[in-house]
């Protein structure tokens, strides 16, 4: 799976949106490089974003870019977390499809997943526990014609053990995010609906909770660090998958109020404009990228 790219006229933007004063700042934009996914820094100083199937520091304050040098990743997708420790990064790659650690500093990395379960899943990470001694992702089983036959919730070790899956339903379901506290395990799922809604559930699979009772096609929540609010991308009706270019909104949920969220912002993107948690440390802004055309 080659990383995307940007279509002709098309241009990439990289957004901080102020949940208190509600405004929008523009960090950085660009039409020669598709940049996807940004996570915050624990210490506040970067936005961590992938683009051409490498990892890229971004500068807040100045938008100045530079790439994190690794060695023996393959490239990368655009699910990606911090590790607790804030020295590390989890990613997801394309070519084997399996979650690595990654040294923030560049250097070598080490592969996570492949020691335990089934051999031939493709493993898109989503959710680092509090402790950092679980990930959350999504296994996904393709058929022989390379299509996506399965996608269920899986949890695994970040020493590469203690493999389980906690969802079979038989529909698709992404996005798993542990919540700040590590009670809860954030997802979307179809299973409620026949449409992509936002739900919870325990840690080992139990006590799953529809959240979002929406027309709107509703994916990856992300919880702020305080617990306080959250964060999804609502896709028009009828929208199948997570796809590219699409007019969405980002749904803000305040003071765990899932029955009334408002939009943040709306915008032309989708697929790469916040599949994983891009929360400030502070739980007052948040990072997302658009992809209009010009």
């Amino acid at each position: 799976m080659a990383p995307r790219t940007l279509k002709p006229g098309q241009i990439c933007q990289v957004w901080i949106h102020d949940t208190e004063t509600r405004e929008d700042r523009l960090v950085f934009e660009t039409c020669d490089r598709l940049f996807e996914a940004p996570n915050w820094t624990l210490q506040n100083d970067a936005l961590i974003l992938n683009g051409d199937g490498l990892l890229w520091r971004c500068d807040p304050a100045t938008g100045q870019l530079s790439s994190i040098p690794l060695e023996g990743l393959p490239p990368v997708n655009n699910d990606h977390v911090l590790d607790p420790n804030g020295r590390h990064i989890f990613a997801s790659t394309n070519d084997d499809g399996q979650i690595y650690r990654v040294p923030l500093a560049g250097g070598h990395v080490v592969q996570i997943t492949g020691k335990e379960g089934p051999k031939d899943l493709l493993n898109f990470l989503h959710g680092v526990s509090p402790n950092g001694k679980d990930l959350a992702y999504v296994g996904v089983l393709t058929d022989d014609k390379e299509r996506f036959a399965s996608a269920e919730i899986c949890v695994i070790g970040s020493d590469g053990q203690n493999f389980r899956q906690l969802t079979d339903d038989g529909v698709p379901t992404d996005g798993p995010e542990y919540s700040p506290d590590g009670a809860w395990i954030y997802f979307n799922t179809e299973a409620f609906s026949g449409h992509a809604q936002i739900a919870r559930m325990r840690p080992d699979g139990s006590d799953a909770q529809r959240l979002t009772y929406s027309k709107t096609v509703d994916w990856f929540p992300h919880m702020s660090p305080d617990g306080q609010q959250a964060v999804y991308l609502a896709y028009p009706e009828g929208t199948e998958g997570h796809p590219a270019n699409k007019p969405v909104k980002l749904m803000l949920v305040e003071d765990r109020n899932w029955t009334e969220p408002r939009i943040a912002v709306s915008l032309f993107g989708g697929q790469g404009t916040i599949n994983v948690n891009s929360w400030s440390p502070d739980s007052r802004r948040f990072a997302y990228v658009s992809y209009p055309m010009t």
